[in-house]
């Protein structure tokens, strides 16, 4: 096995993937470096391609206004840009190399056409794929709430107690 199809076994996104698919998806893919200071993408970019980190660090960053915010310092064996094979929408952040990067490049289009000659293994991808975007959502939502003062809020003496009978629930 090549060191590639390691890498992309340690993924999270591509667990379970059987090794025909891997190695289909690395010859339609690309090995790349940056230096530190290279933009691997901009917020904006137009977007269809993501990225396994081989080695280095990349710094994601969201603009606000004119000023940058680091959201994020991705590592060996992360991933990015995953967001774009879901929504083919522009990139929703810019990444930055902080050290010389090596990294994969998987294109869209590979797994287009993998939805055409395995529909099971591109199934399982996705799956995998929603279960990393929400992975990451739930960080960023733990990240927020740490990071806001919300205020408290008591819901009352006994939160157990049964409803009143005048009440009507929404939820059944």
């Amino acid at each position: 096995m090549s060191k590639h199809a390691q890498l992309l076994r340690e993924v999270p996104i591509f667990g379970a993937i059987r090794e025909d698919i891997i190695d289909f998806l690395l010859a339609s893919g690309r090995a790349m470096s940056l230096r530190a200071g290279d933009w691997l993408m901009r917020e904006g970019d137009p977007s269809g391609s993501m990225y396994v980190i081989e080695r280095g660090e990349i710094a994601v960053l969201k603009a606000h206004g004119e000023r940058q915010y680091l959201i994020n310092t991705l590592r060996d064996g992360d991933c990015i840009g995953e967001m774009a094979l879901f929504d083919l929408m522009p990139r929703s952040a810019s990444a930055l190399a902080l050290t010389h990067v090596s990294l994969l490049e998987i294109d869209s289009a590979a797994l287009h056409e993998l939805y055409q000659r395995d529909l099971e293994q591109f199934a399982l991808i996705q799956m995998n794929m929603g279960r990393e975007v929400t992975r990451r959502l739930r960080e960023c939502e733990e990240h927020i709430f740490r990071q806001l003062d919300f205020p408290e809020f008591d819901p009352g003496p006994d939160p157990d107690m049964p409803w009143p009978e005048s009440a009507t629930r929404v939820d059944g």
